[in-house]
């Protein structure tokens, strides 16, 4: 086994160190579902029994199961024979067990307009719905297509096609008309949910034209169904276009849930790389409602009696699909689903909310956390955020000084913060912090979760206990990836052929001297520098830790004399004066010379996706002074400019 600290061997290197640890507070353990190990040790001696136990008791099936597990690497089929409705388990049960009043979401539209949505009435206009698109000649097993902002009919779109056996798949509203056309022509879906517009930084962004030109190029659609939400001008085809208040209205509220199997497919969610089409990652029914509700409510600690809780991902991506549709729905929860940007009409709007509807449960992505701190502390001092009582993170990993600040400035240093590590391919959270029962660690995500078993890796697949690698899955889980849509090779070659019997995650991660585990982000972001492989996640961590630094992207770029050198892209705090050679100085102290980067920029803002995502890879051109390549997705193209043309000044 190499040593983590070889530079010549191909394991990456672990720099960083973090010795701050937070047991979970005394007061929180009182009432915590987990304080001790007995899911660990129970998923430890049999993980398919302890699995089939989370089935039994947190789901409602029509039929039971014959068979746990059907493994055979690398397909998996979980509780086979078995058959239940996911709508059912959503909508149907709470409201028969008289749970009917309780609010499902507390809906709150960018401009300020306000719904309330019980579990009866969201139940109601599921089976509305669910009845349209069975008029539309929508039967089980066909594909729809939604394209929608971040309103209540995206849930009720999804929920009315898991309530008829229709396969969905959502495309996030920001992506391009194109992007949209490959989506549709791949899954060859025979409809299309869509609205005229939406709210964002305090205008309507149009999606029916945008719609109406990838439809252009997919033979596929024969419907279009269309929300009334921006009031913006569309245009309507006769006959193929629908307005989605009209279908419902004509439509009855009676529609019986049908059992569908265990592995019946649920939903299509593409994935994009740097190069190739997009993947049609595919979830089946019974394993994934299972593993999303057993996670958040372990997870999060969920009282549905007491909690609200709100996610403030969009329903476009893998958290809206899992910890904002059918993990809370399930388990019966309250939740805050909001349409806008955290920044509108204040930098305070995201505290405002969690203030007007007593949030307790809060999650959100790093890359927020670390805006709101440029954006400064006064800003969720304005309000009253003492009803959290967990915090969690989800989408990358999260540096030390901004899991501080997260912990500080809006758990009021009370509030157990979950940082969790999953992907659009495992379908729900995997390795995270169970807040009444985990010591946690600042920016560590601490332990695989109970059921879930994973390995870091060098190169030639042997196990490291200390130091760096790549992060491995040893065992199937209920909530696993069935395939690629349409590619069963690719499915094999891109997740299953780097490490003989083991689903490769594509990150890097390190486990420390108390086998705390710490994600170092993607293998493909992993920097060769003179021999060493170093994670871009430490060298940002080391310059976030520097008091002057509200945010930072690395990047390796080709180097003469090094391989690669490091280049990053720095975001200041509020008035703060630092400059390069302070912030070089910085990170040779915290995690040695060979991490020094060549380069630091200083920059108002980094190019990001609309989801928040650091588009690495732009950063990488620049630095590298190559074309720029595709920028549709980005929120605001103009930071590219921007740093194009600071870096060529600095180079004159």
């Amino acid at each position: 086994m190499a040593e983590s600290g070889d530079p010549t061997s191909d394991t990456i290197n672990a720099l960083m160190a973090e010795d701050r640890v937070f047991p979970p507070p005394d007061s929180f353990k009182n009432d915590a579902l987990v304080t001790g190990t007995f899911l660990y040790d129970e998923a430890s001696q049999d993980d398919e029994a302890f699995w089939a136990r989370q089935a039994a008791e947190l789901v409602d099936w029509d039929t039971e199961w014959d068979t746990i597990l059907d493994w055979q690497l690398p397909d998996a089929k979980w509780f086979v024979g078995g058959t239940l409705n996911v709508a059912h388990n959503c909508l149907d049960r709470h409201v028969a067990a008289g749970r009917g009043d309780k609010v499902a979401i507390h809906w709150e539209g960018e401009p300020g307009d306000t719904r309330t949505i019980t579990y009866a009435e969201l139940l109601e206009e599921v089976c509305r719905f669910a009845n349209a698109l069975k008029g539309l000649g929508v039967e089980a097993g066909d594909r729809i297509n939604i394209y929608l902002p971040m309103i209540p009919e995206a849930a009720v779109a999804m929920l009315a096609c898991a309530r008829i056996g229709a396969v969905h798949s959502v495309v996030f509203g920001g992506f391009s008309s194109q992007s949209l056309a490959d989506r549709i022509n791949d899954a060859e879906a025979k409809v299309l949910i869509t609205a005229d517009g939406g709210y964002r930084r305090g205008a309507v962004f149009p999606l029916k034209p945008a719609a109406d030109e990838a439809i252009a190029e997919t033979p596929s659609i024969e419907h279009v169904v269309v929300v009334q939400r921006g009031g913006n001008d569309v245009d309507m085809v006769d006959g193929r276009d629908h307005w989605y208040h009209e279908l419902i209205g004509g439509a009855s509220s009676e529609c019986p849930a049908e059992p569908f199997d265990a592995e019946h497919l649920l939903f299509l969610l593409y994935t994009s790389g740097t190069t190739g089409r997009p993947k049609g990652i595919m979830h089946t029914t019974g394993g994934y409602l299972t593993h999303v509700t057993y996670t958040h409510k372990y997870v999060f600690d969920l009282h549905p009696e007491t909690d609200v809780y709100w996610c403030t991902a969009d329903v476009g991506w893998i958290t809206g699909h899992s910890y904002i549709v059918y993990g809370p729905l399930s388990n019966g929860a309250t939740q805050v689903m909001y349409e806008g940007v955290p920044n509108y009409p204040g930098n305070d709007r995201f505290w405002e909310i969690v203030a007007k509807y007593g949030v307790t449960i809060f999650y959100t992505a790093p890359t927020a956390i670390r805006t709101f701190m440029k954006w400064g502390d006064a800003e969720p001092a304005k309000h009253d955020l003492s009803s959290l009582r967990v915090l969690g993170t989800v989408g990358e990993p999260i540096n030390p000084e901004a899991w501080m600040w997260y912990h500080e400035h809006i758990g009021g240093g009370r509030c157990p913060i979950v940082d969790t590590w999953w992907q659009t391919e495992t379908g729900g959270m995997m390795i995270s912090p169970l807040p009444g029962a985990t010591t946690t660690k600042p920016g560590s995500a601490t332990f695989p979760l109970p059921g879930v078993r994973a390995e870091i890796v060098d190169d030639d697949a042997n196990r490291i206990d200390v130091g760096g690698g790549y992060l491995t899955l040893t065992r199937p889980w209920p909530g696993m990836l069935r395939g690629i849509w349409g590619d069963p090779q690719r499915f094999r070659d891109t997740y299953w052929s780097r490490f003989p019997d083991r689903y490769f995650a594509g990150d890097g991660a390190k486990l420390d001297d108390d086998g705390y585990l710490w994600l170092l982000g993607r293998v493909d972001d992993v920097m060769n520098v003179s021999g060493h492989r170093i994670s871009t996640t430490e060298v940002e961590s080391a310059l976030v830790s520097h008091p002057s630094v509200a945010e930072a992207a690395v990047v390796g770029a080709t180097d003469d004399t090094t391989g690669q050198a490091i280049f990053a892209y720095v975001i200041l705090r509020g008035d703060s004066d630092a400059d390069e050679d302070v912030l070089r100085a910085h990170v040779a102290e915290e995690i040695g010379a060979i991490a020094k980067p060549k380069r630091i920029f200083l920059t108002p803002d980094l190019p990001k996706t609309r989801s928040g995502k650091i588009m690495r890879r732009l950063l990488r051109d620049v630095a590298e002074g190559r074309n720029i390549g595709d920028t549709t997705t980005l929120a605001d193209a103009s930071i590219v400019d921007e740093l194009q043309a600071r870096a060529t000044s600095s180079d004159d």
